[in-house]
């Protein structure tokens, strides 16, 4: 299987994802989406040397995928691609700010390498939320939930479309790798001088597909209005949910748990 077909195969592994039964499936969209990016906020608003108090914000992504069944395992694995990216942010701050912070085991940590495992750690949790986010809520529901929150349904309508015919353009690609490894029988990827060419013909073609595509959804009634899934009233424990976990998380913020743990715990060994 090559990397095109694997990428196909995943879109659909995230689609089988979502539509798995567990008690973080079942929460009202509107409210899942919300609390992440209350999450996000409050993550990203951590002080860049404050890694005590922000490592209790993994807990939150963690105890939801243990809820949904999904494993850390899958989660890591599906963000194998955009981590790397993530934690280079912070990857040049050790040479930037080397004012020695403490010593551990003779060795002395900057606040420069404080600051990068801060940085890199928000991505983890960010990334974290929005995986179990995408992973425990089809498209369709999120883009009913923006809906509720009254964003446009032009960009809601993109969106969803982009996301519904990535498969398309990726199916479209693959044939003409297909193509093109016929003609170039023994050859690595497709050579630099055939580039913009097949660049310009995958370009037609997809405008071809989505003119077929168009006409399709015209003679099946749509006006511009896309009706969304229906994603029904929320319940009491949506409530819940929507409300004691955003309070939870500005909680932690306010907060050092994890200092005020250690605290407890060395106070109680004294």
């Amino acid at each position: 299987m090559d990397k095109i077909d694997r990428a196909a195969l995943e879109l659909r592994e995230m689609d089988d994802l979502a539509a798995m039964r567990s008690p973080v499936h079942a929460l009202h969209p509107l409210a899942k989406l919300i609390t992440t990016v209350i999450y996000i906020i409050i993550t990203a608003s951590f002080d860049k040397y404050d890694l005590s108090g922000l490592s209790i914000m993994i807990v939150y992504p963690l105890l939801l995928l243990a809820g949904s069944g999904i494993s850390p395992a899958t989660c890591f694995y599906k963000m194998r691609v955009a981590l790397p990216l993530v934690m280079a942010v912070g990857l040049f701050n050790p040479l930037f700010d080397r004012t020695a912070l403490m010593t551990v085991g003779g060795i002395t940590v900057s606040r420069g390498v404080l600051s990068m495992a801060t940085l890199m750690l928000k991505g983890v949790c960010c990334l974290m939320a929005s995986f179990v986010l995408a992973a425990t809520t089809s498209m369709d529901a999120v883009c009913a939930a923006l809906r509720k929150l009254r964003v446009p349904g032009t960009i809601v309508t993109l969106l969803l479309l982009t996301y519904r015919y990535i498969a398309v353009m990726v199916e479209e690609l693959s044939v003409m790798m297909t193509a093109y490894r016929l003609r170039a029988p023994g050859q690595k990827g497709v050579h630099y001088t055939a580039w913009g060419s097949f660049l310009g013909q995958l370009l037609l073609r997809s405008m071809d597909r989505a003119g077929e595509l168009y006409d399709a959804m015209q003679l099946r009634g749509f006006s511009g209005d896309f009706y969304y899934a229906d994603v029904g009233k929320a319940r009491a424990a949506d409530y819940a949910f929507a409300i004691l976990t955003p309070a939870l998380l500005v909680l932690c913020r306010c907060v050092n748990i994890a200092e005020a743990v250690g605290r407890l715990m060395m106070g109680g060994g004294a």
